[in-house]
Order: C-alpha cells, then structure tokens, then sequence
C-alpha cells in the first residue's frame, strides 16, 4: 500500500517447589534473586527464592541454593529487596488511544493533572498549543476533563474553548471518551450546523432555545469523530505517537495490553507499528462488529501474536458511560443532565433486540470471542436476553465472552452472566474517580453496589479488573488499590463488601487476564516454560498498608526476558 494512501486510512487513530527445564543454552540465563518473587500460581501468595530465565521463557523458580548450583554461569540480577510479579495485563483498555492521552494537553482532574475548573482546562490547552504540538495532527486536543469533579460542575462548550483559539480547531475529550467539546472552529470543519440531524445513538448538544450545536457532542455524535484529531500528519508524528503511548504503558508495567475497540484505521495504526517492529509488549486487539466479516478473516485474526500484535474477537458496545449520563438503565437518574427531562434513563446504543441477536449469532456461528461493553442494567439485561436467544443453538466449547464495565450490574444479573459463562471485567477505578458522583445519580443504595467485585467473585463467575485507560491513567496500582479501598475522592467507603483481597485484585490483572485472553499457557503467572514476562516494583503490595498501595512504582518492565522500561 503506497505510503500517501497508508496515512490517510490511519487518519481515523484513535511454584513454590523447584523446577526446571533441561538442555537449555547457558549465554542468555538470568538469575533473579534477593526478594519478593511471588508467583501467582494458586488462591494464596506463593514466594520462591530464586527466578531463572533463559532467552524469552522462564527455566527456574525455587530455592537460591538450587538456582546457583544448576546455573553456575548464569548472570545475576539481585532485586536489592524489590518485589517482581508476572507482567501485568489489563482486562480492558484501548491502546490506539493511549497516544492522544500521552501526548495531549493533560486536562485530567486532580490528582492525575491540574483541570480542576474550566479556566484552568482552557490555559493548559493554550499552553500546550505550540506549533510544534499542534503539527502533529492541525488540532489542540486535550483528553480527561470531568464535570463531575470541575467546580462549575458542567461541560464545557464552544465559548469556552474559543478562547483557547479561534484559528485553530481545538477539542476536548470527556474522560469517559464518550463526548467531546469543539470549538467553533472544530465545528466549521466538522459540518456540524444548525442543519445537522443527531445520529442515531448520540446527540448533539444545542443552545437552549435554538438549533445552534454548542459544541458538545454525545456518544455516536462524537465517537467516530476523536480519531479525526487524533491523527498524525507525517511518519515521525505517527511514530512519535505510538512510542509516546508504549512508554507510558511500559511504565506502568504492562507487558500485554488491550485495544478493547479496534475500528478500521485505528486496526490499521497498529498493524503499522506491527509491521514496522515497532511494538515493545503484546498488543491483543478486539474489533468493532461492525468491521469483524473483514478484519477477522484476515492474518491477525489468530491465538499466535506476529510482531507483538493479534486480533482475538470482537467488542460490541451496548450502551454510554454511566458517569456522563449515557449508560441505559432501568431507574431514572436522579440528576438528568443537561437538556433532558425528569425519568431520563440513558439511552441503547442499538436499540433493536433483533439487531443485537445477529451480531452475537455471527460470533456464536464463527466462534468468535466477542467483548460486549454494558454499563447500565438495561443494557445488561438486553445483552443476557439476546445472548441467551443465541447460545442455546451452539455447542461451542470454552467460550470466554466478556462482559465490560457492568457498572450498574443487578445481583441477579450476575446470576444470568454465569449462566452463560461470561467472564466479569469490572472497573473498580469509578469507586473513586466517581464513585461520589454516582452516589448522587442513583442513590446510595445503588451507588455502594457499582462493580461488584467480590459479589461476582462469590458468584462464582471469572472475573478480571481493568482501567479503561484513556478514561483513566493506564495506572495499573491505582487499579488495584481502588479494587482493594473502595474509596471515594470525598475518602467516603464505596460499597465495604465488594472491597478485593490485594491478592485477589492482582490475580485480575494477572493470571486471571491472561485466562480471559486465551494466554493461560505462556502468561499470568511466573512458571517454568511460560513467557518471562515480568515486572519489578519498589514494594510489595501484599506487604504494605492497603493506602500505600496506590504509592507503589514500576522500577523494571521486562518482556520476553528483555528489559524495555527502566524507572529513571
């Protein structure tokens, strides 16, 4: 494909016992000792002394005695009283997207950036908006404000981001990634008018009274736009974007990372980075349905990864972002947001059953995994009818459909979802980023009960953690320390009984993950044979107070026995 015409399609970017393994060659064995080395193999932690690699695979785990005496001339690592865990892997995120969020003006709320109030979102995108940033796609963009947490508690709008530029386009990101804001400018080039008609599945915002769009765009009104300003312009910005969004993830010790809503170009972005070796970790990708007859006949369709990357399934996407309002639910939120009425309940992103059967019949029929994204209980109760309409007719063996988010998951939900063998990926991460927020939208009762972790773990059901990074930081021990606290910005308990055991929140993002991936055999936990994937933090999180968690540091991501992140 001619290189003029590859950019323009990539425009649209968004063992506690020893074990060993014989005749092995001796020029490439590491041996890691001098701390915690915990496994993850089994329901309790499990330590050994010693941990050996060869090339790419783990050869060792046991004690340091046995370690020197097998591999005399093996070089050593000694952790200095460090802690090492398999390489982490997120249930759910989007990694085509981790660039704008990397390189973007940071408008994340404190404490992940400065945007506490729409004055201060707009200077950082004036002060981020240099030539040299704004060459990179022709727009000012920002990723990560919440007005749930900004003090005038709203969106902001055309005006206001006219004041970062009236010449240049500038948008805004929800942290959700479900809306944005344009200014008039964006909106010009858009074609977004007075004339324009809301899509189906999404809104565009008008100023009250009139038609005039106000620059904020709902859902399917915003979502296929984004990856117009994330769109690099040249070779060096498209490279520049995928290693900016590699080495914040790197740094947070992911050695596999998802792209949870591969569309076309962004499929596209990361075949490039495949294909020109740019990918240091494992990228497993999830197409839309709407693009699966295409991309999941083609070569990445595969359980093998070529040059770090794969397409495993599909994600279908049921409904919005329970924190923007957009989540369908079966009670009225209890705060409308702008522009609607009283009994406002979300809205379905498809809004015919019949439509959601043929998309999970085309999975069932090719034995597809398939993704679905539900946050509010009407939407989890669509995806449990159609899929249960679907299911009956298959015999298909070890299926792993995923449910996502599940924010406002029923207990009797849960009970469906095993039915039906769906793993469970939760997001712990919204107890406190919004777990305030939710309290005020549907009431405490409902509120306490948003992921239920442990409910799902006592249910029975597979369950994973994830960031949903960009919405939030890709910052896998905040992840686990809000899993394990459940605490609010406010320091309010969101739900005490659905708080993780630290162990059982690291198996989430450990051996768990790997199991919902179909990579149990080569990831998840540090055995021999398995990929040595591996990571090294400067504390133990099963050791340290469960505040001090979120404290922790990544020093070292290695992968495939190849250190690629060094904590400087």
């Amino acid at each position: 494909m001619p290189k003029k015409t590859l950019f323009a399609l990539l425009l649209s970017i968004t063992i506690g016992c020893s074990t060993s393994l014989k005749k092995v060659s001796t020029d490439k064995k590491v041996l890691y000792f001098g701390g915690d080395i915990v496994t993850m193999k089994g329901d309790q932690p499990n330590y050994v002394e010693a941990l050996v690699t060869n090339a790419d695979s783990i050869v060792f785990t046991g004690s340091l005695a046995e370690a020197k005496k097998m591999f005399p001339t093996s070089s050593e690592h000694n952790l200095e009283g460090k802690t090492m865990f398999p390489g982490f892997i997120d249930g759910h995120a989007h990694f085509a997207a981790f660039p704008g969020q990397s390189i973007g003006a940071q408008i994340l709320p404190p404490p992940d950036a400065g945007a506490k109030n729409i004055k201060t979102l707009v200077q950082i995108m004036k002060n981020w908006a240099t030539p040299e940033n704004i060459e990179l796609t022709g727009w000012i963009f920002g990723m990560g404000f919440d007005d749930s947490v900004l003090e005038e508690k709203r969106f902001p709008t055309k005006a206001d981001l006219d004041q970062v530029s009236t010449v240049y386009p500038v948008m805004a990101i929800h942290i959700s990634g479900h809306f944005a804001v344009v200014n008039s400018k964006g909106l010009e080039l858009l074609n977004i008018t007075s004339k324009s008609v809301d899509p189906e599945g999404g809104i565009i915002r008008r100023i009250a009274g009139t038609q005039e769009p106000n620059g904020v765009l709902e859902e399917l009104a915003a979502i296929p736009l984004m990856p117009t300003v994330l769109s690099p312009k040249s070779e060096a910005a498209l490279n520049k974007f995928l290693l900016s969004g590699q080495d914040m993830a790197l740094s947070y010790g992911y050695t596999t990372v998802q792209e949870g809503r591969a569309m076309k170009n962004s499929h596209l972005f990361l075949e490039h980075a495949a294909n020109t070796n740019l990918l240091k970790l494992d990228v497993v990708s999830y197409v839309d349905y709407s693009i699966a007859d295409s991309l999941m006949t083609s070569k990445w369709y595969s359980k093998n990864y070529k040059n770090h990357y794969r397409i495993a399934g599909v994600k279908l996407t049921l409904d919005g972002s329970p924190q923007g309002r957009t989540a369908w639910i079966t009670h009225p939120y209890l705060i409308p947001p702008d522009g609607a009425k009283k009994g406002y309940l979300g809205y379905p992103a498809i809004p015919k059953d019949e439509d959601v059967k043929k998309i999970y019949e085309s999975a069932f029929k090719n034995n597809w995994q398939i993704m679905t994204h539900a946050n509010g209980d009407a939407a989890i109760d669509q995806m449990i009818r159609t899929m249960s309409a679907v299911e009956r007719n298959y015999s298909n063996k070890d299926r792993r459909d995923v449910l996502i988010h599940g924010q406002y998951v029923r207990e009797d939900q849960l009970d469906s979802l095993k039915k039906l063998n769906v793993i469970a990926s939760l997001f712990p991460l919204h107890t406190f980023y919004w777990g305030d927020w939710h309290k005020q939208l549907i009431g405490d009762a409902l509120g306490n009960f948003i992921s239920p972790t442990k409910t799902a773990l006592n249910k029975g059901l597979k369950l994973t953690i994830h960031t949903d990074a960009p919405v939030a930081l890709p910052n896998l021990m905040r992840l686990i320390w809000t899993a394990t606290n459940r605490t609010s910005r406010s320091g309010e308990i969101i739900g005490k009984n659905e708080r993780l055991t630290p162990y059982e929140a690291l198996k989430c993002i450990t051996d768990w993950s790997a199991y919902q991936h179909y990579e149990e055999r080569t990831k998840g936990t540090l055995e021999v044979g398995k990929l040595a994937d591996l990571v090294i933090l400067d504390a133990n999180p099963l050791k340290v107070s469960l505040d001090s968690i979120k404290d922790i540091n990544v020093l070292e991501t290695i992968k495939e026995g190849v250190s690629i992140y060094k904590k400087q």
